[in-house]
């Protein structure tokens, strides 16, 4: 379901204009960064692997972690972690091994070839990073503001899920 929504009615002024508003952005954010992403592997000849795989693969890091885990510490936001996680290992992006204790459980971690994406991911940010403060669009204490109400929206998020507002 796309968020994107018409030019605000007169009942969508003040506070909730504003929340439509957002969340709008955040949804094409998101979809931009995956196209950034997507162009950066195939300006790099980088075509066997996707712009949510190599944002998975940068966001596990040096992290050795489970399916559940992807989810539960924010590396991952899809649905279909497990058929991503089957494709990575796949293609060698990805180790994989039963988990001592819960022999059910499958745990997993970047080969050398993971690590060139998630290092080829990290430069791309490194790079942006830079020219976002370089050309005035945003500095640190930009960001610093942003994350904070972004942390805010999704503690108040969380909150709607567990019934507490």
């Amino acid at each position: 379901m796309s968020m994107h929504a018409p030019l605000a009615t007169p009942a969508q002024t003040g506070i909730l204009g504003a929340y439509l508003e957002s969340l709008s952005m955040v949804e094409r954010l998101h979809r931009l960064l995956l196209d950034v992403i997507k162009d950066e592997f195939e300006r790099l000849g980088i075509l066997d692997i996707n712009a949510v795989q190599a944002l998975l693969l940068f966001n596990i890091g040096e992290n050795e972690v489970t399916a559940g885990e992807l989810k539960s510490r924010g590396y991952y936001q899809g649905s279909n972690v497990s058929y991503n996680l089957k494709k990575l290992v796949d293609m060698g992006y990805m180790h994989h091994q039963r988990c001592e204790i819960d022999r059910r459980s499958v745990r997993v971690r970047l080969t050398e070839k993971g690590r060139n994406v998630r290092d080829t991911v990290d430069l791309l940010f490194a790079r942006h990073s830079e020219s976002l403060e370089k050309h005035g669009v945003i500095d640190a204490d930009g960001f610093d503001r942003l994350n904070h109400s972004l942390k805010r929206m999704e503690r108040f998020w969380t909150d709607q899920i567990r019934y507490i507002y």
